[in-house]
């Protein structure tokens, strides 16, 4: 415990934001597939909601971005990449069980790129990320790695539930849950939260009416939670 680099932990860290950012926006693909029925454009809230411009001619040019584009910062291509690209540097505290998923999670994706059937990407690339997960929890024997890992997946969806407008009961769960994580990093660690951006993410998030109304003082929080205590004025 307590031995793990600042750099592993920061690659931890990454490794889970970017597995639950593939996975989250591969929920929300689904949910604008679904729409696409009734609506000429249904992704425009998806876009409002991380103040992206809208520079798709329809629907399925959107979906086809957001899937298959690696250049697009904000596709599943990209951030499973991204994912992957840690996992190899990280085989050794993830195991190569793990890292298989991730591989197998990025050759699915490029398949599938090549398909005009969206379908054949979205469905087994869900089953796969939770068996990823599945395999974290069996092999990595460390709970501080195990933790760190979390952190990153936990704190990823957070910020993107409350961007995304979640109802306050959802991500409240959320925020309890990264609470726990946060609570059991070893003080030795060297990936320690700063106090008191915690103090006021806390604070938003205690109720309802205060969520509502400071959505942008919790994803300040978040993205300044693990930042030095003294480089806050």
């Amino acid at each position: 415990m307590g031995t793990i680099s600042v750099e592993h932990s920061d690659r931890l860290y990454w490794l889970g934001r970017y597995t639950e950012r593939t996975f989250t926006t591969l929920k929300a693909l689904q949910k604008i597939i679904d729409g696409m029925i009734d609506q000429k454009l249904a992704y425009t809230d998806y876009l409002a909601y991380f103040d992206l411009p809208d520079v798709y001619s329809d629907n399925m040019d959107f979906v086809r971005s957001f899937l298959y584009d690696k250049k697009n910062m904000n596709s599943v291509a990209h951030n499973i990449r991204r994912s992957y690209d840690n996992g190899i540097v990280l085989r050794e505290e993830i195991s190569t069980d793990s890292l298989s998923f991730l591989q197998m999670a990025k050759d699915t994706l490029d398949k599938a790129g090549a398909s005009e059937n969206v379908m054949l990407s979205l469905l087994p690339l869900e089953d796969i990320l939770y068996a990823f997960w599945g395999s974290v929890n069996e092999h990595i024997y460390d709970d501080e790695i195990r933790n760190i890992i979390y952190i990153g997946k936990t704190l990823e969806r957070l910020d993107l539930y409350i961007r995304m407008g979640y109802p306050f009961g959802i991500v409240e769960k959320e925020s309890i849950r990264l609470m726990k994580n946060l609570h059991r990093v070893p003080k030795i660690s060297p990936y320690r939260y700063n106090t008191q951006y915690l103090s006021d993410l806390v604070e938003v998030l205690g109720t309802e009416e205060d969520y509502k109304k400071h959505p942008g003082k919790a994803l300040e929080s978040l993205n300044h939670l693990f930042e030095r205590e003294e480089k806050r004025a």
